[in-house]
């Protein structure tokens, strides 16, 4: 595998709260930079290119939606989520991207709802979507695990764990912008077969997943959105560091230590730091990038960057699907 640069973004809605920790290869390890503004996302991916160090590929990751519910992708008629994104926003798709305000706009050509609460219902969303539920509405990576619950399901852009808005944003001005020069990890294959000198590797990342990962318990309770709380799991961070030799984290270490700063960005610098550690185990194979074998993973839903869980079995042409 060669990866010159690997990068994290912290992904939100507020332009305010994107931020964003870089890893830079010097030819024998990885020297990391304190957490920055994501900044101009016109230029995001130019200017990651530019600071590596040494020939090989750019991988970055968003922690926001990289693909739709394979009931959906079959519904619309199109061939994969490649294909969906070059068609979204153009012809009888051309209000794909602007969420309904009124239950009577929701279509497969206009799915995500509702643009503000009130009179509001899932219930209007399954009804015209034709699906029984919200899980024939979520990906194979989004349904519960071991330890979390569901996710938010893509479509419903109400309450604090929606991700439909964040995904429009990040779709609109990261992927579909650079489609024809970056390689859609894994819809394009893998981390390995795509990672060559002077390619862009787009990943979906999920940094509350790798809480797990790096051993951060659920209890005692802490919040990441208090500065105390990361403070108290701060040296989880550091024995992480402390056990990769090969990753120089002197510019992070007063940032774990001050809990990532007592202002409300503090919890995004503290997941843009924790999603490139997940990512750099992925990079040196201390954790497999997760993704099942398996054919709609690979044209419709995605994956999550290093989660290890196996989807059920599923015939082709049998389960959910949206009338």
């Amino acid at each position: 595998m060669s990866v010159a640069l690997v990068a994290h973004c912290d992904w939100s809605i507020d332009r305010q709260k994107r931020w964003k920790c870089v890893a830079v290869c010097d030819g024998s390890g990885w020297i990391i930079s304190a957490p920055e503004p994501v900044s101009d996302t016109a230029t995001l991916l130019s200017r990651l290119r530019q600071r590596a160090n040494v020939d090989g590929a750019t991988l970055v990751g968003f922690d926001f939606p990289i693909g739709l519910p394979e009931a959906y992708g079959k519904a619309i008629g199109l061939f994969s989520f490649r294909e969906a994104l070059q068609t979204f926003g153009t012809g009888s798709f051309a209000e794909w991207f602007l969420v309904a305000e009124h239950r009577s706009q929701i279509s497969l050509h206009r799915p995500f709802y509702p643009k503000r609460p009130g009179g509001t219902q899932r219930q209007h969303l399954f009804d015209a979507l034709g699906v029984a539920t919200g899980n024939d509405l979520l990906r194979h990576c989004e349904r519960a695990t071991g330890e979390r619950g569901n996710a938010c399901m893509i479509f419903w852009t109400l309450g604090g764990n929606q991700v439909g808005k964040a995904a429009i944003a990040g779709w609109r001005e990261i992927i579909i912008p650079n489609l024809a020069e970056i390689a859609l990890w894994p819809f394009d294959g893998g981390i390995d077969a795509l990672a060559n000198p002077d390619v862009t590797i787009i990943a979906e990342t999920y940094p509350g997943d790798v809480y797990g990962q790096l051993g951060i318990p659920r209890r005692p309770i802490w919040s990441k959105r208090q500065q105390s709380g990361r403070q108290f799991i701060g040296h989880h961070l550091i024995r992480w560091l402390a056990a990769r030799p090969q990753v120089d984290g002197t510019a992070i270490l007063c940032a774990i230590s001050d809990g990532f700063g007592s202002d409300k960005t503090g919890e995004d610098r503290f997941d843009a730091t924790v999603g490139l550690f997940g990512m750099l185990d992925v990079v040196d194979g201390y954790r497999g990038d997760g993704v099942p074998d398996d054919r709609v993973i690979g044209r419709w839903e995605g994956w999550i960057l290093g989660q290890a869980r196996a989807r059920a079995e599923v015939p082709d042409g049998v389960g959910a699907a949206i009338r």
